[in-house]
């Protein structure tokens, strides 16, 4: 995927990217979790790469369970994912402008999952990551959950 997500940005690289991870969660006791990492162009669409989770023999019996999944998943990912492309940009001499610093929760000021917002919040951020939630985490609230 990191050899993939270079050849994105190498592909136009004067211009500036943005790489982005979220994860969603389908309903029900044994949930999956479509986990999307987002490579947005700046002002001219992207990519996204997608990986499913699944548990066999763990279950979820709540909402609050699944989200806080959702986001130590989107945190694991994104933390290994940083590095990797960090380790890559140095072994390349690139000078490719990307910013990775945003993980999309599905978690909104509306809804049942209000009374998360600061503990999912405080989660991402003690990941090292800014936290972005609905409307604006499209990551997770539309990419990942197209494939729920």
């Amino acid at each position: 995927m990191v050899e993939e997500i270079f050849a994105f940005m190498e592909s136009l690289p004067e211009r500036e990217y943005e790489i982005i991870v979220g994860c969603d969660s389908s309903s029900g006791i044994e949930p999956f979790f479509p986990i999307a990492v987002v490579v947005l162009r700046k002002g001219s669409g992207g990519r996204f790469f997608l990986q499913k989770v699944k548990y066999h023999k763990r279950k979820f019996y709540n909402l609050h369970q699944r989200i806080l999944e959702e986001v130590y998943l989107s945190c694991d990912l994104a933390l290994l994912l940083r590095e990797k492309i960090q380790e890559e940009y140095l072994k390349r001499k690139s000078n490719l402008k990307y910013q990775f610093k945003y993980i999309h929760a599905d978690v909104g000021e509306n809804g049942v999952t209000k009374d998360m917002i600061k503990e999912v919040v405080g989660l991402i951020r003690g990941n090292g990551f800014e936290a972005k939630i609905k409307p604006d985490a499209y990551a997770a609230t539309v990419v990942a959950d197209r494939y729920t």
